[in-house]
């Protein structure tokens, strides 16, 4: 009798989709590209802050390159190689980056090939983040940096919630549309998991408004974070279901001046492929004093 294959999970993420909305996104980008330069600053202000510096870097998810330039300029990466699963966009990245195109879930490279591995505000739309830390933790050299900074759960919470309970109303049930992403604890955790050693994640959070609920469902479309979720519906969005959900936001997160705000958690993740001369962390039980002498 032959072998019955394993059954695999089912896809979360349309990449064809996702890497569709990008190329679509990629001629006015740097016209929205806020939440990248974000991003960008953050994981730029820790790398200014490390000792030495790192000879050859991936950037995960390059959009135009806004990172790789970025960590150049600072003088802390002398060599950057820049992944982009859309090639209208990878177009757009500068030759001295060294653009690559390629899914997130296909990428493969060398063992122990680069001396840090960064991303900016891409990989929530990584299909197995899980296996990608892993095969990153593989692309290290010892002591080899990961610095990522990805969109976290609390990220346009509201405007989830309201789109939810407006097709709701609607047409009586719901179809996918929700982007699941993890929180600052669990995606932690994923990197004690893959091997990594010297884990820290963490939060901040920006506030960002716009004129109406529609300009910020417009510029999200503009930045190429349109629902590229595999259970999708696979059709335009009912107009009653748009203006149900632009008043119920309009509603419970307008401002003073008549505009609307949103939040966008940003979870930065920094970490380290082992090495044998990394601080290591003490025995269980082998501590001399008590808190409680301090407390």
């Amino acid at each position: 009798m032959a072998d019955i294959p394993p059954k695999l999970p089912p896809k979360l993420i349309d990449a064809g989709a996702h890497r569709r909305y990008r190329a679509r996104a990629s001629a006015g980008f740097a016209g929205v590209n806020y939440l990248k330069m974000a991003a960008v600053a953050r994981l730029v202000d820790r790398l200014e802050g490390m000792k030495g510096g790192f000879a050859l870097a991936l950037d995960v998810g390059a959009h135009h390159g806004e990172l790789g330039r970025a960590a150049i300029a600072s003088g802390k990466v002398a060599k950057m190689v820049s992944l982009e699963p859309a090639p209208p966009m990878a177009a757009m990245i500068p030759s001295g980056l060294n653009p690559l195109v390629m899914d997130y879930d296909a990428a493969q490279f060398f063992p122990n090939m680069f001396d840090a591995v960064v991303s900016g505000f891409a990989l929530h739309w990584v299909d197995d983040f899980a296996g990608l830390l892993v095969r990153m933790r593989g692309w290290l050299r010892a002591d080899g940096l990961l610095l990522v900074a990805l969109a976290g759960g609390a990220s346009f919470a509201g405007l989830r919630a309201c789109l939810t309970e407006a097709e709701s109303r609607v047409v009586k049930g719901l179809s996918p549309r929700v982007l699941p992403m993890g929180d600052v604890r669990d995606l932690g955790a994923l990197l004690g998991r893959a091997g990594f050693a010297l884990p820290v994640a963490d939060r901040d959070c920006i506030t960002i408004t716009w004129q109406d609920p529609f300009a910020m469902m417009r510029e999200l479309r503009l930045m190429g974070e349109g629902n590229a979720l595999a259970g999708r519906v696979k059709h335009f969005t009912r107009r009653e279901i748009l203006l149900e959900a632009a008043a119920l936001y309009q509603q419970r997160f307008g401002t003073s001046d008549g505009r609307v705000s949103a939040e966008i958690e940003l979870i930065t993740l920094t970490a380290w492929a082992p090495a044998p001369h990394q601080q290591q962390p003490l025995k269980r039980g082998s501590a001399t004093h008590h808190l409680g002498d301090f407390l």
